[in-house]
């Protein structure tokens, strides 16, 4: 749990928030470290467009990675619920040596 008592379920959430506070805390620094409002206004939308990328970025990245999830979930629940060990075809049977007599 955090700190604040919900669970972690959003990483990239909690990156894009760190990202947005980011965004809001530059433009004022600049200013107060002598750049122009105007060059702060610039930074500030420069720093809002690679947010705004990078979280559109992680969003299909974690839909992308839930649909492989997916893909892949029922598969392995099937060779769990089948896989008794040895080969599949030849489970049960007895090998010999010598022919049959159905060869």
């Amino acid at each position: 749990m955090q700190p604040s008592g919900r669970p972690h379920d959003d990483p990239a959430g909690d990156v894009v928030r760190w990202a947005a506070f980011s965004c809001l805390l530059v433009p004022v620094v600049l200013v107060v470290y002598g750049t122009t409002l105007g060059g702060a206004a610039l930074a500030t939308l420069g720093l809002f467009a690679v947010t705004a990328a990078c979280l559109v970025l992680l969003r299909q990245s974690e839909r992308a990675a839930a649909r492989v999830r997916a893909q892949e979930r029922p598969a392995s629940a099937h060779r769990r619920r089948h896989s008794r060990g040895g080969t599949p075809g030849r489970r049960g049977c007895r090998t010999s040596d010598s022919a049959s007599p159905h060869d």
